[in-house]
């Protein structure tokens, strides 16, 4: 009994890392992909816009969700909008960009406190959470690394310490500027994974 209860957790850890490297693998993929078609990347996500604001429309006529909850979700459609006529260039600072953050974490709150008290399907609520909040800014997330120079993050002068030996801080110290999402995804296969050596014959 004890021994199957421990290889039970043992399995678990392997196959969390095996979705861990499955997933950083399929990020960096499509971060190769939006960097070599960016007009096509943003066609994607004009047409995957225009779908769930669609959706929304449709869970306003035919479902009872909370009016304020797919109001909001509208609203931050129309936040994405504003914030893809600069595409791939993200500024920060914009209001459009700032809205569709908080409209983001609001909606968040509003869908899990509604999902909280009122019983639906778990395969219908992560329809909603998947299509309805995750896919756009999702899209957007894989869009940082269109413009290399359009992550928030800078690595300035900063004292050197023994706590930052790991892969992020290290990358943005050794950097010393602004990266985006798929050179941060190189360094990290470049200093992590095993270099392959081809055999001379």
């Amino acid at each position: 009994m004890w021994f199957m209860y421990v290889l039970s957790w043992i399995a678990l850890l392997v196959q969390i890392c095996v979705i861990t490297l499955s997933v950083a693998a399929g990020l960096f993929y499509l971060a190769e992909i939006v960097e070599e078609y960016t007009v096509l990347t943003a066609k994607i996500i004009k047409y995957m816009l225009i779908g769930t604001t669609v959706i929304f429309i449709g869970l306003l006529l035919f479902e009872d969700l909370p009016l304020s909850m797919v109001l909001l979700g509208l609203v931050g459609n129309i936040a994405y909008f504003f914030v893809l006529q600069n595409f791939p260039y993200f500024e920060i600072s914009s209001p459009s960009f700032l809205v569709s953050i908080v409209v983001v974490i609001v909606n968040h709150y509003m869908a899990f406190s509604y999902f909280s008290t009122v019983w639906h399907p778990f395969s219908d609520v992560l329809a909603y959470f998947t299509i309805c909040l995750w896919l756009v800014p999702f899209a957007f997330f894989i869009s940082l690394s269109a413009n290399e120079n359009v992550l928030p993050t800078t690595a300035g002068p900063r004292v050197s310490s023994s706590e930052e030996s790991d892969v992020v801080s290290n990358y943005f110290k050794r950097k010393g500027k602004k990266y985006g999402l798929l050179s941060f995804f190189k360094y990290a296969q470049d200093s992590m994974l095993p270099q392959r050596v081809r055999k001379q014959y």
